[in-house]
């Protein structure tokens, strides 16, 4: 009995074996089969931002149908030529996001989103921001300027023109591998639109210019009236600070004194309007005197004399 036992148990077993070594043998097959794979191009080396591409920086690898990524290509002989908008990586799929429109030009025209400029801006240490302003980066524009009325509290900084991406520090159109050092250039290339690049110039040659760096995902429109030396030196208190990165919603709410601070020194100067000269009310005509007299024959007239005030002769 037990050696029949054994038998059946043993029996089961390789039956089972084959039951699964056919099912494996199925589905590797049907896996190599081609009509579950088709063919996507990748980079075989690294391909910098706005360079045009070649036939030997490409490959092709087997891809299954139902994980293909949108947007890529089958066949090398389309992407040949083509010019990269960002960087591709070694081994990522070529799409056509990544890429500028057929017949474009390489370097930094085809980065260069329709309807807007790159324009090049001198910077020093203290506007590139010690160094730090990569391709890619957002910055606001602040401009140090004379008021166009001479006025006697001095200049005035304003921020004229927000979220603007930096396209290009220097000579260079690629972020560095080593983001955490500076790179010290003379030239920022910003990508404005056209009222933009207006409003740029003009500050550049009105007066100076400093650029603030600003988080990626932060898209916020803020309105500020500016500062000269009267709301400079009225002092502010101090407001709590952030964590690294953190969100607006994230982030510690001031004080109410400090919000009655920042409210009372930002809001829009009171300007004196000019005194009219009241016109001198005319004194009232003097009182007239009427008096009736009765002629000899009977007829009636009226005569008028000019009042004299009372206390005078």
């Amino acid at each position: 009995m037990r050696n029949k036992a054994l038998i059946f148990v043993l029996i089961g077993a390789v039956l089972f074996g084959l039951i699964a070594a056919v099912s494996v043998s199925r589905f590797l097959s049907s896996a190599a089969g081609g009509n579950d794979l088709g063919a996507v191009v990748i980079a075989k080396v690294e391909l910098p931002l706005g360079a045009k591409i070649i036939p030997e920086q490409l490959t092709t690898v087997q891809f299954p149908r139902n994980a293909i990524p949108e947007g890529t290509f089958n066949s090398i002989e389309k992407v040949v030529g083509r010019i990269t908008v960002t960087r591709i990586a070694p081994r990522e799929p070529v799409t056509n996001s990544r890429l500028a429109p057929p017949g474009a030009t390489g370097g930094l025209s085809a980065i260069i989103p329709e309807g807007f400029r790159a324009m090049t801006v001198r910077v020093d240490d203290v506007v590139g921001i010690a160094g730090f302003l990569m391709p890619g980066a957002l910055v606001d524009v602040l401009v140090v300027i004379a008021p166009p009325d001479n006025s006697p509290q001095g200049p005035i900084s304003k921020i004229v023109l927000q979220n603007i991406k930096v396209l290009a520090s220097g000579q260079d159109l690629d972020q560095p591998k080593n983001e955490r050092e500076a790179n010290t250039v003379r030239s920022v290339t910003l990508q404005v639109n056209p009222e933009q690049a207006e409003k740029l110039n003009l500050a550049a040659s009105e007066g100076k210019l400093c650029l603030a760096l600003r988080n990626s995902i932060d898209q916020g429109d803020e309105k500020t009236l500016g500062v000269n030396k009267r709301t400079l030196l009225t002092g502010e208190q101090a407001l709590p600070v952030p964590q690294s990165g953190a969100l607006k919603k994230e982030q510690p709410k001031p004080s109410p004194a400090a919000r009655r601070q920042f409210a009372r020194v930002n809001k829009p100067p009171v300007t004196d309007k000019p005194v009219l000269p009241v016109a001198p009310t005319p004194a009232p005509p003097p009182p007239r005197i009427s008096v009736e007299i009765i002629e000899a024959s009977g007829k009636k007239r009226t005569v008028d004399f000019e009042g004299t005030p009372r206390g005078k002769s």
